[in-house]
Order: C-alpha cells, then structure tokens, then sequence
C-alpha cells in the first residue's frame, strides 16, 4: 500500500511584466494558507517519508512553510519535471521514486488536478464532486493506492483518503 499526497503550490502574486512565471512569490494569504495545511498535514499525522517539490519559486516556499509545522521535516527533493507538468510527467516522476511509502508532490495546476482525476477510482462521493470541480490553490488530495511500487502507478487505481483546503478546513471549524 502506498499513500500519494498532491499539493498544489499556495495563492501567488501576479507575474510582473516580464517577469518569468518559475519566479512568482507567494502572497501573504499564500504564506499563511501553506502554514495552515502544513499544520493540518502534521496534527493528522499525514507525514510523508519524501516529498517532490517543483523548482518553481512558489512551490518552494509553499512547501517550506508547510514544512515547518513538522518537528523534524520530511526529505525533501526537488524535481524540475514537475514545473507545470501534465499527468504523464507526473506519473513518470512518482514512477521513479524509492524508499518512500507515503510521497507528498508539491506542484502546479493543472498537472495536479488532472492527475487526481486520473487516479481516483473510489471514496467518499463528496469529497470526489468538490474535488471534480476543482483544486484549489493550497489544496491537499490524499490517495490511497493498493500496490507497494511506485512504478505500478496507473490510472483509476486510487481511493480518495481526503481532499482539504484552508478554507473547507475554516468551514469545518466554524
């Protein structure tokens, strides 16, 4: 059994004229949605053996503020492939990971969301139609898959363990 965890980067900035998209900053709603997921990831024991994050300066911070919510934080690598990646570039980056049960990608849309869709084969109704209609910045899908290689990952294999977002978490808790 494996656990795959997709988290789409944290609210950014605008790009700047001229400016390179890789290059974006997060926003201060940005900045405090990742600590919120990194604080939920943790107090649910979410707590991933590696996590791939994309080159992306957005995606970086995003996953260094979730991070901290870890007492010792997680391997960490980066992956150039996962910048705005489809599916099938995803699915051969997760493919050649090693020696982790539970894997967090941290990466873009709509690579991620479609990727999701790709994989969910069951779980809860809801979750999968609030998921359908889309994932949103800081949002957290968490898979469970039934295989022990990441090289079997394969399409409509996957049961939605949970899908949370900072403000479905602010709704919870109201």
């Amino acid at each position: 059994m494996r656990r795959l965890m997709l988290l789409r980067h944290a609210k950014t900035e605008r790009a700047a004229p001229g400016a390179r998209d890789r290059d974006r900053k997060l926003m201060q709603r940005g900045r405090t949605d990742a600590q919120a997921i990194g604080a939920y990831l943790a107090h649910h024991g979410l707590v991933p053996d590696l996590v791939l994050v994309s080159t992306a300066k957005r995606a970086q911070e995003t996953w260094a503020l979730a991070a901290g919510a870890f007492a010792r934080p997680p391997r960490t690598a980066s992956d150039d492939r996962i910048y705005n990646a489809g599916p099938e570039a995803l699915i051969d980056a997760i493919g050649e990971t090693r020696n982790a049960h539970t894997l967090v990608v941290v990466g873009h849309n709509p690579g991620l969301h479609d990727l999701a869709m790709q994989l969910i084969a069951s779980g809860d109704v809801e979750m999968r139609e609030q998921l359908n209609e889309k994932l949103p910045t800081s949002g957290l899908v968490v898979i469970d898959l039934p295989f022990d290689d990441w090289s079997l990952l394969r399409g409509h294999a996957g049961r939605l363990e949970r899908f949370v977002s900072p403000r479905l978490i602010a709704a919870a808790t109201e």
